[in-house]
């Protein structure tokens, strides 16, 4: 009798340890899942800034992952043509922020990282060397917006944000920088730290920008 009573009590005890453990799983997944932010919040959230918190800072192994992101987006034949110049130290910072106009500059003070965003010429667009369609190298434009799409919203995720730019001295970012002349500089990207919560611009009506048949 004694030993059938402590074996119920040690089936008892096993039972509350097991009931406890699958507890603290379940309120782990479900904080994990609390935390984690949806596809539909990144786009929702995601604002062209134009004012950054000059305080926080973002770290190269920071920017690496963002780029990494933006392996992962479609391109023409899988030519992969986007390429990025990234300015993190203060001098190449100053340098770039000079080349986007003032209104830009002051846009973007306090931001830590500057992008530059090209592609390569000849490839998106192109079979065996020759223009496949009407658009040409326009296709290779078409892949670089593809690819700084991915980088803007996994900068969202993240918690960062981003400007793009296009109003800039191409022919000074490409000789500071050594760009090749058969790369087509597009954009420069600011990088930071939003500083307070910018307007949400309005979008024109669904139905005059889609048509179905």
């Amino acid at each position: 009798m004694k030993n059938t009573r402590v074996n119920l009590l040690f089936a008892a005890v096993l039972a509350f340890l097991m009931l406890t453990g699958c507890s603290n799983k379940e309120n782990n997944v479900e904080t994990n899942t609390t935390n984690a932010v949806s596809f539909d919040e990144v786009l929702a959230s995601r604002r062209s800034v134009r004012s950054y918190d000059a305080t926080k800072t973002i770290s190269e192994a920071e920017v690496r992952e963002l780029l990494i992101a933006t392996q992962e987006a479609p391109s023409w034949a899988n030519q992969q043509p986007s390429k990025y110049y990234v300015a993190m130290s203060p001098e190449k910072i100053e340098a770039v922020a000079n080349l986007v106009g003032e209104r830009n500059k002051q846009n973007i003070a306090g931001a830590p990282v500057l992008i530059v965003s090209t592609y390569e010429k000849g490839k998106s667009g192109f079979f065996r060397g020759e223009q496949t369609n009407e658009v040409g190298d326009g296709w290779g434009a078409y892949d670089n917006g593809l690819s700084n799409a991915y980088f803007i919203l996994k900068a969202r995720s993240k918690g960062f944000d981003t400007l793009i730019m296009g109003m800039r001295d191409s022919d000074a970012l490409r000789e500071l920088f050594n760009i090749p002349e058969n790369e087509a500089i597009m954009a420069v990207i600011s990088l930071g730290y939003r500083s307070g919560e910018p307007r949400q611009p309005e979008h024109r009506p669904l139905d005059e920008v889609v048509q179905f048949f």
